[in-house]
């Protein structure tokens, strides 16, 4: 798929998981720790690779949101989108991802909140370029 670019955003990671990234602007300058859960030092106060995915697709996801309301002509207050990335061994021995959304859209009634993250879904560029590659698992409520 080719895309018009309207933004490039730059990061750049040394030392792998265990090392530091920072963003061209330098808003982003974290330290990088490999989880204990995965043989790792788990360091406090540094971060890891899914967890910035996580920060990623949920952001994004709930712009996505927005604009599928919008769309359907709904207003929505005080969403949360939280992002559950999950890491481990593929069926092929290499290494992948899984992402689990859970949405809460407040107020909607359950069906349209269901047709709005689905909507959103279609429109979201992280679910766009996951599609098909990673298994996502959308769930979503309706608590005030």
């Amino acid at each position: 798929m080719k895309i018009t670019k309207v933004f490039t955003a730059q990061a750049k990671a040394k030392g792998g998981r265990d090392g530091h990234v920072t963003t061209d602007n330098n808003v982003l300058d974290l330290a990088l720790s490999t989880p204990k859960e995965m043989g790792g030092p788990g360091k406090p106060g540094a971060t890891n690779p899914e967890q910035l995915f996580a920060a990623g697709y949920s952001a994004c996801f709930e712009g996505a949101l927005g604009v599928a309301a919008r769309q359907a002509n709904v207003r929505l207050n005080d969403v949360t989108v939280e992002a559950f990335i999950g890491f481990g061994q593929a069926e092929d021995g290499g290494y992948g991802i899984s992402a689990d959304l859970h949405v809460n859209l407040p107020g909607i009634e359950q069906a349209q909140a269901e047709e709005l993250v689905q909507a959103a879904h279609g429109i979201c560029p992280y679910s766009r370029a996951t599609r098909g590659n990673i298994e996502v698992t959308l769930t979503t409520t309706t608590n005030t």
